[in-house]
C-alpha cells in the first residue's frame, strides 16, 4: 500500500479508505474529520447538504459525494489540494463559485453530471491534469470555452444539455479518446453526425475546413394513425399537389416512403400502416426530431373514452415513449362527412383529452418523485429520481388540430402552408437547419443521379464497395475514401434516406439505397393477410420448393395455431411475391434476398436483426430411458416435434395452455418481481422480451403474453399484465435454503434484458416492485436503484423487510440477497456455468466422463 507523505512521530501514516455510503448521514461524523490518514472517502447515497469540516482531510485524494442533497457547491473542497478524483454527480448544485478549481491542480477525474448547472467557472482551466470530465444532464447552452484549455482531457461527456453547437477546436485535442453529446439537438455538428462517434466528428470538422458548408433544411415527417384514417390519401395528395383518392384495397401495407420539396424545405414522408400487425416494426423507424402528423378520422370519431384511446391516446402514448421531444400535428380528416358544429365539438374534445393525458402523466411522474423523496432512504432511489426528472423535462409539443377535407384541394393547399409555417417557427423547430460539409450533399446528389441513370438497380440493394465505386466514378469531387463514405452513409441512414445496418455482421456490407424496397421485404412476412397469402401460393412455386398443395394448408394452420412459420413456407411465400413484381432486376436477386441451400438470405438477416421472429433451434431433450452415455457410443435422443427450420412469431400467439401445463398455478411462495410501465407497455415490447429470453435459455415454452424458461432445472415464468397498472411479472419457484443466490441470478438475467430493451423507449418510465407475499395484501416493496452486479446483493441490507401493513418477510424473498451465513467452500468446488447453443445454467453441476479423446 502506498505511504502517505505526512509524517508521524512513530513513522509515516498509512493510506486509509473510509466507506460510509448508504448510512443516511446528514452531517460528516467527527471521527472521520479527525482522521487525517483518510485518502479515499466514499459518502455516496446519503442526505448530506453540506460537508463542513472536510478541509481537515488534507491528504484526501478521492472524494465521492454523489447522490446526496448538496445545493451549494462545498467551498471547503478548494483546500483539498491533493484531490485527484471528485464525484459530485446527482446532487442539486446550481452554481460553482470561482476560486475552487484553481486550487485543485492535481485533479484528474471530475463528475458533475445530473445537477442544475448553467455555466462552469473559468478557473477549471487550471486543472491541467484533468483527464475525465462529465457534465451530462445539466442546463448548459454552450460548451464552456474553458474546456478547450484542458489539453490532457481524455474523456468528455456533455449529454442531455441544451447545446446547439460544438467548437471545432475541441476536437483538435488528440488526447481526447471518448466523447458523447447525445440528446442535445445539435446543429453543428448535427446529432446524426455526432452519433457516429469521435472519429466522424473530427472528419466532419476537417471537411468543413477544406470546403464550403451547406445549410440543409430537411424534416422527416411521419404519418401515424389508425387504419383507414386517411393517412395515405393526405400524404399522396400533398406529394402530387392534387386530391388523390386511395381505394381500400390500396391501403398502406407496412410503411411507404416518399419525398417532396416545399420552398427551401425538403420533407421526407413516412406513411405508417395503421393495422395492429404492423406496430411491431414501427418503433424501428420512428425517430427523434421529426414532425409527426397524427391523422384522425373525425367522421367515425365519437366523444367517448374508448374512441379517444384507440384513435388518439394510443398514438400519443407511443410517440411519448419512443420520441418524447417530437412535434405532433393532429389532423382531422373526412370533415366532408361531418357537420360544422360536429367538427368543432370533436376538435375541442380531442384537444382537451390530449392535454388531460399530458397533464396526468406529468402529475403521476411528480407524485412518484415525491414518494421517492419521502422514502425513509431517498438516497437509495436517486437514479430513479434523476430519470423521473428527465422525463418531466421532455417537451412533447402537440399543435392545434387541423380539420381537413381531403377531397377539396384548397384544404390540401392550406394544410401544406400550415406545415411550412410550423417548421419555419424557431419556437417549434429551433434546430431544423443543419450545417454540413459540401461533400455530404455532393455524395447524396450523386446517389440520386445513380438511381435516375439506372446505375443502381430498381431494388436499390448494393454492396458498400459497389456504392463506393459508383460514387467515385460519377461524382464531381476528389476520390472518396471508404471511411468517408461510411460516415456519410451513417448520416443518411439516421435521417432515413437510405438504410445501412453496420451493427449487423451479416448486413454491414449491404446498403439499401431505397428504403421503400426494404419495407417491401418486411411486408412480405409482416402483414395482416399472411394466412391468405400462404394459401394463395400457386402449385408451380410449391413444386420448386418440393412441396405439395396440402403443405401450404399445414403451414397456414401451424401459423394460426402455434405462430410458427416454416422456413420452406417463408421461402415459397417470398418467391411468389417477388415473381409478382414487374421487375427483372428484383427477380435476379431473389437468391440474395431469400438465400440458397447453404446460406440464408438478407430477408432472414433483416427479420432476425429487428427481432421479428425467434429462430427455433431443434432441441434434443434428455431421454430418461436412455442408457449411460459413453464417448463413442450412440446418444439415445427423445423424439421432438420442433421442425428443423422454423420461426416463432410470439406476437401472433393466442393461447396459454401449453405454458400453464408446464408452469402450473402461481404459488404464494414464489419469488416474484413486477416491472411497472408508464404510460403502458409498448406495442411489441413483450414480443421482443420473449425473443431475448428464449434466445438465451433454450428450454422454453411460449404462449400469448406468457413465456416459461428453464435453466439448470429451475423454472421461471415471464408474464405480461396489460390490465390497469401494466407490468411484466417475473416468477420463480421458491428455492431451498441454499438456492436463493442462483434463483435471483436467473431473475436478474431476465431483468437485465428488459432494462436493455428499455433504452429504445427513452420516454417510458418503469419501476421494479416485489409484491408482499402475505395472502390478500396489496402492498409492494419498491426496489432501490440497481447498481453494479457485485453490489446488487447488498441493495437491501436488512435481514427482514416489513410492508406498510406490518407484514414481515425474510428479505431474500423480495430482493436479491446474499446468504446471511457463508456457504461452505466445498459447495462451490463443482460450480459450473455452462453456455451451449444459447442454454445457460446457474448453479452446481456434475458430469462423469468415462473416456475422452482430444485428438480432434
Amino acid at each position: 500500500m502506498a505511504v502517505n507523505k505526512m509524517a508521524h512521530r512513530n513513522g509515516p501514516l498509512q493510506e486509509k479508505t473510509v466507506n460510509r455510503s448508504k448510512e443516511k448521514l446528514k452531517v460528516l461524523p467527527q471521527e472521520i474529520l479527525e482522521d487525517v490518514t483518510v485518502v479515499q472517502l466514499i459518502l455516496e447515497r446519503n442526505r448530506l447538504k453540506n460537508i463542513s469540516g472536510i478541509k481537515n482531510l488534507i491528504n484526501l485524494k478521492t472524494l465521492n459525494l454523489s447522490r446526496n442533497d448538496l445545493v451549494d457547491f462545498p467551498v471547503e473542497i478548494a483546500q483539498l489540494v491533493q484531490l485527484e478524483t471528485l464525484y459530485l454527480n446527482q446532487n442539486k448544485i446550481q452554481t460553482i463559485p470561482d476560486g475552487i478549481f484553481n486550487q485543485l491542480q492535481q485533479l484528474k477525474f471530475l463528475k458533475l453530471s445530473t445537477n442544475h448547472l448553467s455555466k462552469i467557472p473559468s478557473d477549471l482551466g487550471c486543472c491541467k491534469s484533468l483527464q475525465y470530465l462529465n457534465l451530462s444532464h445539466n442546463s448548459l447552452k454552450d460548451l464552456p470555452e474553458v474546456v478547450l484549455e484542458l489539453q490532457n482531457l481524455k474523456e468528455l461527456f456533455v449529454e442531455y444539455n441544451r447545446l446547439r453547437e460544438l467548437p471545432a477546436k475541441l476536437f483538435e485535442n488528440q488526447n481526447l479518446e471518448k466523447f458523447s453529446a447525445a440528446s442535445n439537438r445539435l446543429r453543428e455538428p448535427p446529432d446524426e453526425v455526432c452519433a457516429g462517434g469521435l472519429k466522424q466528428i473530427r472528419s466532419y470538422f476537417s471537411q468543413l475546413r477544406s470546403s464550403e458548408a451547406d445549410y440543409v433544411k430537411r424534416v422527416k415527417t411521419m404519418f401515424l394513425g389508425s387504419s383507414m384514417a386517411g393517412k395515405s390519401t393526405l400524404c399522396k395528395s400533398l406529394k402530387q399537389k392534387q386530391t388523390v383518392a386511395v381505394d381500400v384495397k390500396d391501403r398502406t401495407v407496412g410503411i411507404e416512403i416518399s419525398e417532396m420539396k416545399i420552398e427551401d424545405f425538403r420533407f421526407l414522408f413516412w406513411d405508417f400502416a395503421g393495422q395492429e400487425e404492423y406496430y411491431l416494426t414501427h418503433h424501428v423507424f420512428i425517430t427523434p426530431q421529426a414532425l409527426v402528423i397524427l391523422v384522425i378520422d373525425l367522421a367515425s370519431y365519437r366523444t367517448e373514452d374508448t374512441q379517444f384511446n384507440s384513435k388518439v391516446g394510443f398514438w400519443i402514448n407511443n410517440i411519448l415513449m419512443r420520441v418524447p421531444d417530437s412535434v405532433v400535428l393532429p389532423v382531422g380528416t373526412h370533415v366532408d362527412q361531418c357537420g360544422v358544429e360536429d367538427v368543432r365539438d370533436k376538435k375541442e374534445d380531442i384537444q382537451r383529452r390530449i392535454q388531460v393525458m399530458l397533464d396526468n402523466r406529468k402529475k403521476y411522474l411528480e407524485r412518484r418523485m415525491d414518494n421517492l423523496k419521502e422514502n425513509t432512504e431517498p438516497a437509495l432511489f436517486s437514479d430513479q429520481s434523476s430519470k423521473l426528472d428527465e422525463l418531466t423535462n421532455y417537451n412533447l409539443q402537440v399543435l392545434d388540430l387541423i380539420p381537413i377535407d381531403c377531397t377539396n384541394y384548397k384544404d390540401i393547399d392550406s394544410f401544406q402552408h400550415h406545415i411550412l409555417t410550423a417548421v419555419q417557427d424557431k419556437n417549434i423547430f429551433p434546430n431544423v437547419e443543419k450545417k454540413l460539409p459540401h461533400i455530404y450533399q455532393a455524395v447524396e446528389s450523386t446517389i440520386t443521379n445513380l438511381i435516375k441513370d439506372k446505375e443502381i438497380p430498381d431494388h436499390g440493394i448494393v454492396s458498400v464497395n459497389e456504392m463506393l465505386s459508383g460514387i467515385n466514378h460519377n461524382g464531381s469531387f476528389d476520390r472518396l475514401a471508404q471511411d468517408d463514405l461510411k460516415d456519410i452513409l451513417r448520416y443518411l441512414h439516421r435521417i432515413g434516406l437510405i438504410m445501412w445496418y453496420e451493427e449487423s455482421t451479416r448486413l454491414v456490407g449491404t446498403v439499401f439505397v431505397k428504403p421503400s424496397f426494404l419495407i417491401t421485404l418486411f411486408k412480405m412476412i409482416v402483414r395482416h393477410d399472411l394466412v391468405e397469402q400462404l394459401q394463395s401460393i400457386p402449385r408451380t412455386v410449391l413444386m420448386g420448393e418440393h412441396a405439395f398443395m396440402k403443405d401450404k394448408e399445414r403451414w397456414a394452420s401451424h401459423f394460426q395455431t402455434k405462430a410458427i412459420l416454416y422456413h420452406k413456407a417463408m421461402v415459397a411465400l417470398t418467391k411468389n411475391l417477388l415473381q409478382q413484381m414487374d421487375s427483372p432486376e428484383v427477380k435476379d436477386i431473389a437468391e440474395e434476398i431469400i438465400g440458397g441451400r447453404n446460406e440464408k438470405g438478407k430477408l432472414f438477416s433483416l427479420l432476425e436483426h429487428f427481432e421479428i421472429f425467434l429462430a427455433l433451434k431443434p432441441s434434443n431433450p434428455l431421454n430418461p430411458e436412455a442408457k449411460e452415455f459413453k464417448p463413442g457410443g450412440k446418444w439415445e435422443q427423445k423424439e421432438t416435434d420442433v421442425p428443423s427450420e422454423a420461426y416463432l412469431f410470439p406476437s401472433s400467439l393466442n393461447g396459454i395452455e401449453e405454458v400453464s401445463k408446464w408452469w402450473g398455478e402461481d404459488q404464494k411462495e414464489d419469488l416474484c418481481v413486477r416491472i411497472y410501465f408508464l404510460p403502458e407497455i409498448p406495442q411489441g415490447f413483450f414480443h421482443r422480451v420473449i425473443i431475448k429470453a428464449c434466445s438465451f435459455f433454450t428450454p422454453h415454452v411460449v404462449g400469448s403474453g406468457r413465456c416459461h424458461v428453464v435453466s439448470n432445472g429451475k423454472q421461471l415464468l415471464i408474464k405480461e399484465n396489460k390490465e390497469d397498472d401494466q407490468n411484466i411479472e417475473i416468477r420463480c419457484r421458491r428455492p431451498g435454503k441454499d438456492g436463493f443466490r442462483f434463483t435471483w441470478d436467473f431473475i436478474l438475467s431476465i431483468i437485465s434484458k428488459i432494462r436493455k430493451l428499455l433504452d429504445q423507449w427513452p420516454g417510458l418510465y418503469h419501476c421494479l416492485r416485489s409484491p408482499c407475499p402475505f395472502p390478500g395484501c396489496k402492498d409492494d416493496f419498491d426496489w432501490p436503484d440497481m447498481e453494479e452486479t457485485a453490489e446488487i446483493y447488498d441493495m437491501v441490507k436488512d435481514e427482514i423487510s416489513t410492508c406498510c401493513r406490518g407484514h414481515n418477510h425474510p428479505t431474500e424473498l423480495l430482493f436479491p440477497k446474499a446468504p446471511s451465513a457463508p456457504e461452505s467452500k466445498e459447495k462451490f468446488q463443482n460450480l459450473t456455468y455452462i453456455t451451449n447453443n444459447g442454454n445457460t445454467a446457474f448453479g452446481p453441476t456434475s458430469m462423469t466422463i468415462h473416456r475422452q479423446s482430444l485428438d480432434s
